[in-house]
């Protein structure tokens, strides 16, 4: 068996691509923990927003682990199973049919097979890892979320750090300022996010006059 077989070809790139995103982790793009970064806004929520609770689309997400786990090690995870099923496939099909089956065909079978098992792998992994990382939830998901002022105080066009918790149950850190422009949002105060613009949230005190306010 080797992975540089013609008909494994899918497969190798596949252990390619998981190298390369492991060695540019490593010099350029810093720890996969790394809790001090903000996040980032990725569009997998957004889709889901899109449709009524509990929908089709959404149950999906959730049975494919997307959004239990950092995006980048759901897709890790993903790639080594690819990788595995795919190679096992192979030999198996060898074995069984006396040649392997055409790389496009090993390919689309060993996705079908890996997007559940990579499903059913994310689930520990979600208990397991640490959650300050972004995971795939957009940020418009974290808009009428209460947050916690972590570092700071929020004044206008002076933001401070927050903790805010998304539907999961997994913390996220984003730069807050007072929807009030006349108001400060001190550290430790509990705030609800009612607005976004870009990367900054802007939040309220639950006594606040604006709560409700467009």
């Amino acid at each position: 068996m080797t992975l540089l077989a013609p008909h494994n070809l899918p497969f190798a790139g596949a252990a390619i691509l998981l190298l390369l995103i492991v060695i540019l982790q490593v010099i350029g793009a810093g720890d996969f923990f790394d809790s001090g970064d903000v996040d980032i806004d990725l569009d997998v929520d957004g889709a889901a927003d899109g449709l009524e609770a509990g929908g089709f689309l959404e149950s999906a997400f959730s049975l494919l682990g997307i959004g239990r786990v950092p995006f980048l090690i759901w897709f890790m995870v993903l790639l080594l199973v690819f990788m595995a099923i795919g190679v096992a496939g192979q030999e198996l099909a060898i074995s069984l049919l006396g040649a392997p089956l055409h790389p496009a065909l090993a390919a689309l079978l060993a996705g079908m097979g890996a997007l559940p098992v990579n499903g059913v792998l994310t689930r520990p992994l979600e208990r397991i890892l640490p959650q300050d990382e972004t995971s795939a939830v957009g940020l418009d998901s974290l808009v009428r979320r209460d947050a916690e002022i972590q570092t700071g105080t929020a004044r206008t066009a002076s933001p401070a750090r927050a903790k805010v918790k998304d539907r999961h149950g997994h913390p996220h850190f984003v730069m807050v300022e007072p929807h009030d422009p006349q108001a400060e949002l001190n550290e430790g105060d509990t705030v609800l996010l009612v607005r976004r613009e870009g990367e900054t949230f802007f939040g309220v005190h639950y006594e606040s006059k604006l709560l409700g306010l467009d």
